[in-house]
């Protein structure tokens, strides 16, 4: 879809059951898709095909995240791993184990070769790709973590949980820095380009618009007729466009 028009570019078929996630390459020639068939898939936008499947995950994988130069790929899963992929070589260079249930959110720290999971065993953890261990783990949501989001410097995370709570937390002092309860489940949270606010999509079909520093909730964006599922603010920081269980996604200017 071409933004801020919302005209449809390319459609395409392959997967075998729902698409849980997606993600585009950095170059942008690429596009990256996580199923409930269990398959990752690396599909290349200008000659419309797929172009890689990745299929060593047991269960549905719910997320994936490129490294910031396109040479990786990590996804999550229910079967309770990470895989990061060598997107040259196309085969899985690591697995990560110690979450103990499934795995719902990936994201690669901007810049750098850690890789941030939420899970829904309630705790957010920080991986080092190098060395395939867990370098830090936060605890303190008392449901499944459904997403985790770094702000663009990379020094604080966003997390969401099935209670409505959301929580930033600080990298560098491993700690929990703000804690919001919506009152609502919140499936997605993103920061915008100056960290100082994040937007919440929420399952009563709301965006919340919440300022990052002391939690207040500065704005609702209505429109969607069922839950707001996932959202992402373009890098321009012009448009933000959110996604719904009503079929529909919205653009917001």
């Amino acid at each position: 879809w071409s933004i801020p028009k919302g005209e449809l570019i390319l459609t395409g078929s392959g997967h075998k059951s729902w698409i849980s996630g997606l993600e585009f390459h950095p170059k942008g020639k690429m596009l990256a898709t996580t199923s409930g068939d269990g398959t990752v898939k690396i599909w290349d936008i200008l000659k419309t095909k797929c172009a890689m499947t990745f299929s060593e995950h047991t269960q549905a994988v719910w997320d994936c995240s490129f490294h910031d130069t396109g040479d990786f790929l990590a996804s999550c899963s229910m079967d309770q791993t990470v895989k990061v992929w060598d997107t040259n070589s196309q085969r899985c260079r690591h697995t990560f184990r110690g979450h103990v249930d499934s795995i719902n959110s990936v994201t690669f720290q901007p810049y750098s070769n850690n890789i941030c999971t939420g899970s829904a065993d309630k705790s957010v953890s920080i991986w080092d790709l190098r060395s395939g261990l867990c370098i830090q783990t936060f605890v303190g949501h008392t449901n499944a973590v459904g997403s985790v989001s770094f702000n663009i410097k990379g020094d604080c995370i966003v997390s969401t949980d099935a209670d409505g709570v959301v929580k930033v937390w600080d990298v560098r002092m491993v700690g929990e820095r703000l804690s919001i309860d919506l009152k609502v489940p919140v499936n997605d949270a993103k920061f915008d380009r100056s960290s100082r606010t994040i937007a919440a999509a929420c399952d009563d079909g709301t965006v919340k618009i919440v300022d990052s520093g002391d939690g207040k909730v500065m704005g609702v964006l209505t429109g969607h007729e069922k839950a707001a599922l996932a959202l992402q603010i373009d890098p321009a920081g012009r448009f933000l466009i959110s996604c719904g269980s009503d079929n529909s996604f919205r653009i917001w200017a």
